[in-house]
Protein backbone atom coordinates (compact mmCIF):
# COMPACT_ATOMS: atom_id res chain seq x y z
CA UNK A 1 0.00 0.00 0.00
CA UNK A 2 2.84 2.41 0.83
CA UNK A 3 4.44 1.92 -2.57
CA UNK A 4 1.12 2.40 -4.34
CA UNK A 5 0.67 5.64 -2.41
CA UNK A 6 4.17 6.71 -3.49
CA UNK A 7 3.31 6.00 -7.13
CA UNK A 8 0.11 8.04 -6.89
CA UNK A 9 1.70 10.98 -5.08
CA UNK A 10 4.54 11.19 -7.58
CA UNK A 11 1.97 11.45 -10.38
CA UNK A 12 -0.90 13.20 -8.61
CA UNK A 13 -1.32 15.78 -11.39
CA UNK A 14 -1.53 13.01 -14.00
CA UNK A 15 -3.77 10.56 -12.15
CA UNK A 16 -7.22 12.15 -12.65
CA UNK A 17 -6.94 12.51 -16.43
CA UNK A 18 -5.33 9.08 -16.88
CA UNK A 19 -7.99 7.43 -14.69
CA UNK A 20 -10.87 9.19 -16.46
CA UNK A 21 -9.53 8.13 -19.85
CA UNK A 22 -9.05 4.53 -18.74
CA UNK A 23 -12.60 4.38 -17.39
CA UNK A 24 -13.91 5.86 -20.63
CA UNK A 25 -12.09 3.21 -22.67
CA UNK A 26 -13.37 0.48 -20.34
CA UNK A 27 -17.00 1.58 -20.73
CA UNK A 28 -16.71 2.01 -24.50
CA UNK A 29 -14.17 -0.67 -25.27
CA UNK A 30 -15.69 -1.70 -28.61
CA UNK A 31 -15.33 1.83 -29.99
CA UNK A 32 -11.53 2.00 -29.78
CA UNK A 33 -8.71 0.04 -31.47
CA UNK A 34 -6.94 -2.48 -29.28
CA UNK A 35 -3.59 -0.73 -29.70
CA UNK A 36 -5.05 2.64 -28.63
CA UNK A 37 -6.28 1.15 -25.35
CA UNK A 38 -3.06 -0.82 -24.84
CA UNK A 39 -0.87 2.24 -25.28
CA UNK A 40 -2.86 4.12 -22.63
CA UNK A 41 -2.55 1.20 -20.21
CA UNK A 42 1.19 1.12 -20.90
CA UNK A 43 1.44 4.85 -20.24
CA UNK A 44 -0.09 4.38 -16.78
CA UNK A 45 1.97 1.31 -15.91
CA UNK A 46 5.23 2.88 -17.04
CA UNK A 47 4.51 5.82 -14.75
CA UNK A 48 3.98 3.36 -11.89
CA UNK A 49 7.29 1.61 -12.58
CA UNK A 50 9.34 4.80 -12.88
CA UNK A 51 7.86 6.40 -9.76
CA UNK A 52 7.78 3.42 -7.40
CA UNK A 53 11.44 3.30 -6.33
CA UNK A 54 11.94 0.24 -8.53
CA UNK A 55 15.16 -0.76 -10.29
CA UNK A 56 13.43 -2.48 -13.20
CA UNK A 57 15.26 -4.67 -15.71
CA UNK A 58 13.66 -6.16 -18.81
CA UNK A 59 15.32 -8.82 -20.94
CA UNK A 60 14.37 -10.63 -24.14
CA UNK A 61 11.94 -8.26 -25.84
CA UNK A 62 13.36 -9.53 -29.12
CA UNK A 63 11.82 -12.93 -28.30
CA UNK A 64 8.26 -11.61 -28.53
CA UNK A 65 6.83 -12.59 -31.95
CA UNK A 66 6.01 -9.69 -34.23
CA UNK A 67 2.87 -11.44 -35.40
CA UNK A 68 0.00 -11.79 -32.96
CA UNK A 69 -1.68 -14.98 -31.83
CA UNK A 70 0.65 -16.24 -29.08
CA UNK A 71 0.51 -17.32 -25.45
CA UNK A 72 2.73 -16.23 -22.58
CA UNK A 73 3.09 -18.45 -19.53
CA UNK A 74 4.80 -16.94 -16.49
CA UNK A 75 5.60 -17.76 -12.90
CA UNK A 76 3.34 -15.82 -10.56
CA UNK A 77 4.78 -13.82 -7.68
CA UNK A 78 2.25 -11.03 -7.13
CA UNK A 79 0.18 -8.22 -8.60
CA UNK A 80 3.26 -6.46 -9.97
CA UNK A 81 3.67 -9.30 -12.50
CA UNK A 82 0.86 -7.79 -14.54
CA UNK A 83 2.36 -4.31 -14.20
CA UNK A 84 5.73 -5.58 -15.45
CA UNK A 85 4.16 -7.28 -18.47
CA UNK A 86 1.92 -4.34 -19.28
CA UNK A 87 4.75 -1.83 -19.05
CA UNK A 88 7.05 -3.75 -21.40
CA UNK A 89 5.19 -5.97 -23.89
CA UNK A 90 4.79 -4.04 -27.17
CA UNK A 91 1.88 -6.22 -28.33
CA UNK A 92 -1.63 -5.84 -26.91
CA UNK A 93 -2.14 -8.60 -24.40
CA UNK A 94 -5.08 -10.02 -22.45
CA UNK A 95 -4.85 -12.25 -19.40
CA UNK A 96 -6.59 -15.03 -17.53
CA UNK A 97 -7.11 -13.76 -13.98
CA UNK A 98 -8.51 -15.39 -10.88
CA UNK A 99 -12.05 -14.22 -10.23
CA UNK A 100 -11.13 -12.35 -7.03
CA UNK A 101 -9.19 -9.78 -9.04
CA UNK A 102 -11.98 -8.97 -11.44
CA UNK A 103 -13.66 -6.28 -9.35
CA UNK A 104 -10.57 -4.52 -7.96
CA UNK A 105 -10.48 -0.89 -9.22
CA UNK A 106 -7.97 -0.38 -12.02
CA UNK A 107 -7.63 -4.15 -12.54
CA UNK A 108 -11.31 -4.18 -13.49
CA UNK A 109 -10.87 -1.38 -16.02
CA UNK A 110 -7.77 -2.98 -17.53
CA UNK A 111 -9.61 -6.30 -17.74
CA UNK A 112 -12.45 -4.65 -19.66
CA UNK A 113 -10.12 -2.71 -21.98
CA UNK A 114 -8.16 -5.87 -22.86
CA UNK A 115 -11.16 -8.24 -22.90
CA UNK A 116 -9.43 -10.45 -20.35
CA UNK A 117 -11.15 -13.36 -18.63
CA UNK A 118 -11.66 -14.16 -14.95
CA UNK A 119 -11.51 -17.82 -13.97
CA UNK A 120 -13.15 -19.52 -11.01
CA UNK A 121 -10.85 -22.46 -10.36
CA UNK A 122 -13.44 -23.98 -8.02
CA UNK A 123 -15.89 -24.21 -10.93
CA UNK A 124 -14.65 -26.76 -13.47
CA UNK A 125 -17.32 -25.92 -16.05
CA UNK A 126 -16.59 -22.18 -15.89
CA UNK A 127 -12.84 -22.84 -16.09
CA UNK A 128 -13.30 -24.94 -19.22
CA UNK A 129 -15.45 -22.19 -20.75
CA UNK A 130 -12.66 -19.69 -20.16
CA UNK A 131 -10.06 -22.03 -21.69
CA UNK A 132 -12.26 -22.59 -24.77
CA UNK A 133 -12.78 -18.83 -25.12
CA UNK A 134 -9.03 -18.21 -24.95
CA UNK A 135 -8.49 -20.88 -27.62
CA UNK A 136 -10.94 -19.08 -29.93
CA UNK A 137 -9.34 -15.70 -29.23
CA UNK A 138 -5.78 -16.89 -29.88
CA UNK A 139 -6.86 -18.55 -33.12
CA UNK A 140 -8.33 -15.16 -34.09
CA UNK A 141 -4.94 -13.50 -33.55
CA UNK A 142 -5.13 -12.21 -29.97
CA UNK A 143 -2.43 -12.73 -27.33
CA UNK A 144 -2.89 -14.02 -23.79
CA UNK A 145 -0.94 -14.20 -20.55
CA UNK A 146 -1.60 -17.16 -18.26
CA UNK A 147 -0.16 -17.95 -14.83
CA UNK A 148 -0.15 -21.78 -14.75
CA UNK A 149 0.60 -21.96 -11.03
CA UNK A 150 -2.94 -20.71 -10.54
CA UNK A 151 -1.97 -18.47 -7.63
CA UNK A 152 1.10 -16.55 -6.52
CA UNK A 153 3.74 -18.83 -5.07
CA UNK A 154 4.49 -16.90 -1.83
CA UNK A 155 7.88 -18.64 -1.94
CA UNK A 156 9.91 -15.76 -3.32
CA UNK A 157 11.87 -16.75 -6.40
CA UNK A 158 10.67 -20.35 -6.29
CA UNK A 159 7.72 -21.76 -8.19
CA UNK A 160 4.76 -23.94 -7.35
CA UNK A 161 3.81 -26.78 -9.63
CA UNK A 162 2.13 -25.84 -12.91
CA UNK A 163 -1.48 -26.83 -13.66
CA UNK A 164 -1.28 -28.54 -17.02
CA UNK A 165 -4.89 -27.76 -18.01
CA UNK A 166 -4.03 -24.21 -19.04
CA UNK A 167 -1.63 -25.59 -21.66
CA UNK A 168 -4.57 -26.97 -23.57
CA UNK A 169 -4.83 -23.44 -24.96
CA UNK A 170 -1.46 -23.96 -26.64
CA UNK A 171 -1.89 -27.53 -27.86
CA UNK A 172 -5.28 -26.69 -29.39
CA UNK A 173 -4.14 -23.50 -31.13
CA UNK A 174 -0.60 -24.61 -32.04
CA UNK A 175 0.66 -21.10 -31.41
CA UNK A 176 4.04 -19.82 -30.20
CA UNK A 177 4.48 -20.22 -26.44
CA UNK A 178 6.66 -17.64 -24.65
CA UNK A 179 7.88 -18.56 -21.14
CA UNK A 180 8.19 -15.48 -18.91
CA UNK A 181 10.32 -15.40 -15.76
CA UNK A 182 9.63 -12.86 -13.00
CA UNK A 183 12.32 -12.22 -10.38
CA UNK A 184 11.67 -10.28 -7.15
CA UNK A 185 8.28 -9.12 -8.43
CA UNK A 186 6.75 -10.10 -5.08
CA UNK A 187 8.78 -7.40 -3.32
CA UNK A 188 7.02 -4.48 -4.99
CA UNK A 189 3.41 -4.66 -3.83
CA UNK A 190 3.36 -7.63 -1.45
CA UNK A 191 6.01 -6.46 1.01
CA UNK A 192 5.59 -3.53 3.39
CA UNK A 193 7.38 -0.25 2.80
CA UNK A 194 8.73 1.35 -0.34
CA UNK A 195 12.47 0.84 -0.08
CA UNK A 196 14.37 0.36 -3.37
CA UNK A 197 13.85 -3.03 -4.99
CA UNK A 198 15.36 -4.71 -8.03
CA UNK A 199 12.85 -6.49 -10.27
CA UNK A 200 13.55 -8.44 -13.44
CA UNK A 201 11.33 -9.75 -16.21
CA UNK A 202 12.76 -12.20 -18.74
CA UNK A 203 10.93 -12.98 -21.99
CA UNK A 204 12.46 -16.32 -22.98
CA UNK A 205 12.78 -17.77 -26.46
CA UNK A 206 9.47 -18.90 -27.91
CA UNK A 207 8.59 -22.56 -28.04
CA UNK A 208 7.10 -23.07 -31.48
CA UNK A 209 4.53 -25.75 -32.40
CA UNK A 210 7.18 -27.81 -34.18
CA UNK A 211 8.99 -28.23 -30.84
CA UNK A 212 6.00 -29.27 -28.76
CA UNK A 213 4.08 -31.17 -31.44
CA UNK A 214 2.87 -34.48 -30.04
CA UNK A 215 3.42 -33.43 -26.42
CA UNK A 216 0.72 -33.88 -23.84
CA UNK A 217 -0.32 -30.82 -21.86
CA UNK A 218 1.61 -31.97 -18.78
CA UNK A 219 4.76 -32.44 -20.87
CA UNK A 220 4.49 -28.93 -22.30
CA UNK A 221 3.84 -27.59 -18.80
CA UNK A 222 7.01 -29.28 -17.56
CA UNK A 223 9.03 -27.88 -20.48
CA UNK A 224 7.88 -24.30 -19.86
CA UNK A 225 8.45 -24.65 -16.12
CA UNK A 226 11.98 -26.00 -16.66
CA UNK A 227 12.93 -23.03 -18.84
CA UNK A 228 11.61 -20.51 -16.33
CA UNK A 229 13.26 -22.40 -13.48
CA UNK A 230 16.65 -22.17 -15.21
CA UNK A 231 16.44 -18.37 -15.00
CA UNK A 232 15.31 -18.39 -11.37
CA UNK A 233 18.03 -20.82 -10.32
CA UNK A 234 20.71 -18.79 -12.11
CA UNK A 235 19.60 -15.71 -10.16
CA UNK A 236 19.33 -17.54 -6.83
CA UNK A 237 22.82 -18.98 -7.23
CA UNK A 238 24.48 -15.57 -7.65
Amino acid sequence: MQRILLMVLQNFWRVPAAWFKLCHYAKNTEKYPEMTKWQHIQYILKLAVTSGNIDFECYGLENIPKENGFLMYGNHQGLFDIVAIGATCPNPLAAVLKKELGEIPFVKQVKECTNSFCMDREDVRQSMTVINNVIKEVKAGRNYLIFPEGTRSKKGNEMLEFHSGSFKCATKTKCPVIPVAFINSFKVLDEKGCKPVNVQIHYLKPIYPEEYEGMKTNELADLVRERIDEVLKAYNEK
